[in-house]
């Protein structure tokens, strides 16, 4: 039962996210809104609706370790997994403008967790200034891709098209049933998940914190993963690690920010031991590995990749020590 808990939970999340964002976007564009702030919010938004629901309902219960977990193990693996998966399959191409943009972002959010990792509870106020760096971010990044050309200003507006519904989805009630039941879909999700994931770690006698920043992490991570993968095969890098930066942007001020605001989350001594550090060093070496010819090569890919499963080892060592 357990297991099939979790396997729902993952599939619900995954599908309930495709439809709130399919759904989304129609009734967005239905509306006239362009599709640069589309991209720029809605889709990223709703790829990172799957990790808000489980931490909110995690944060709500009680479940810090899987709230907060959830954030940093989703982190992690996005860039240590998902890029470097990518990478291994074509390398990826680094925008210069966007990086400069979206490097200092990401540096930021994960120097704010660090800092409010150590005070031992981030609470409501730090909650809304997180949620706060995130309108800040969007909005400057709205306004410098407003009236540009650039290849991030294209990739937010592909991001919108490529989410479009299918013509005989596109009347206002569908789009409205799609972007609700997707919502609906994804709070069962998350329900099945957090349960699942609290009796899965009473049976194996760990704490939630390690559910968190594995199996919940890398399951409410799927959205970036298929999308990173697909864009990989299809030779489209930009579209790879934009997705990544900006989900890692909404990961930690967006969702950790609002987690917070519901309840304050109490940070578990094993995530300040090992995981805290490894999303401090998975961020330095994907900025570093970025700014070092703008591109991340196929021996970088394999790099990352070998460090996820290090991380994960180690995890699985210090839970069984």
């Amino acid at each position: 039962m357990m297991a099939f808990g979790l396997v729902l939970g993952l599939v619900l999340l995954v599908a309930g996210g495709d439809l709130l964002v399919r759904g989304s976007v129609g009734l967005a564009k239905r509306f006239g809104l362009s599709e640069l702030l589309i991209g720029i919010v809605l889709v990223g938004f709703g790829t990172s609706t799957p990790e808000l629901m489980t931490s909110v309902l995690a944060a709500r219960d009680g479940l810090s370790g899987i709230a907060i977990g959830n954030v940093v193990g989703s982190n992690t693996a996005n860039i240590l997994l998902i890029l470097g998966l990518s990478a291994l399959i074509f390398p990826l191409k680094v925008e210069p403008a966007a990086l400069l943009r979206d490097g200092p972002a990401n540096a930021l959010a994960v120097g704010a967790v660090a800092v409010l990792a150590f005070t031992g509870v981030i609470g409501p106020v730090a909650g809304a200034l997180l949620v706060a760096g995130l309108i800040a971010y969007l909005v400057i990044t709205y306004r410098m891709e407003r009236n540009a050309h650039t290849p991030s200003a294209e990739m937010h507006r592909a991001e919108a098209e490529a989410v479009t519904a299918q013509p005989w989805f596109d009347s206002l009630p569908a789009l409205l049933v799609m972007a609700l039941g997707g919502l609906a879909t994804i709070l069962a999700g998350a329900h099945f998940l957090v349960n699942a994931a609290v009796e899965l770690a009473q049976s194996l006698g760990v704490s939630d914190a390690v559910i968190g920043v594995t199996i919940v992490a890398v399951g409410t991570s799927l959205p970036e993963l298929v999308t990173s993968v697909i864009a990989a095969l299809r030779r489209q890098s930009d579209i790879a690690l934009g997705n990544i930066l900006g989900s890692n942007i909404f990961n930690i001020f967006g969702i950790l920010g609002v987690s917070a605001m519901i309840a304050p989350l109490a940070v578990p001594p094993e995530l300040m031991a090992l995981d805290l550090w490894a999303l401090i060093g998975a961020t330095a070496l994907l900025l570093i590995t970025c700014m070092t010819g703008w591109r991340i090569c196929r021996r970088e890919g394999a790099l990352m990749l070998v460090a996820y499963v290090g991380y994960m080892v180690l995890i699985a060592r210090n839970a069984l020590a």
